[in-house]
Order: structure tokens, then C-alpha cells, then sequence
């Protein structure tokens, strides 16, 4: 890794995290902030936090539902609000 960088690998899911110092202009605050919106976007902390403890599979394919019912839900709402905004427009 170089200087001025701040890297991280996931086992599993080779997901390379990298934050330049030409990205930020060398701000090492600036730096750490995109560094863990980029983790998080990658979901690595996420990962990492269900891999602590076992969980069932009938756990996980249930867990797995509710999430995907919440983000089905919720991209829902994300259009209609898009379609409402759009229509206050015209």
C-alpha cells in the first residue's frame, strides 16, 4: 500500500477499498469520511458483524426476506415520491 492511503480486504467478497490522497487533496479527515462510505457501500462492516455468531439457515433465509420485503418497500415509496415531484413540476 502507499503512503497517504488507507486500505482494507474482505475474505470472502474481494472487495479492495482504497482512498487516494489525490481523491481528498490530502484533507486526512476528508479521507477517513470516504473511506468509510466506501466500506460501507461495499458492506464490509456488515459482513463482518454477521460473521461474529452462527446463525441458523432458516435464520439467515428469514433475515434475508424481511430485508428484501424492507428494500422492495422502500424503493417503493422512492418512486412514488420521484412520480409526486415530478408531477408538482408540470
Amino acid at each position: 500500500m502507499e503512503r497517504n492511503e488507507v486500505g482494507i480486504m474482505a475474505k470472502k467478497k474481494t472487495a479492495n477499498v482504497i482512498v487516494r490522497a489525490k481523491e481528498c487533496r490530502g484533507n486526512h479527515e476528508r479521507m477517513i469520511k470516504r473511506f468509510i462510505k466506501k466500506t460501507k457501500k461495499e458492506k464490509i462492516v456488515e459482513e463482518v458483524k454477521e460473521r461474529r455468531r452462527y446463525t441458523k439457515p432458516s435464520d439467515a433465509k428469514r433475515h434475508k426476506r424481511e430485508k428484501a420485503e424492507r428494500r422492495r418497500i422502500r424503493d417503493e415509496q422512492k418512486r412514488q415520491r420521484l412520480q409526486q415531484r415530478r408531477n408538482r413540476k408540470k
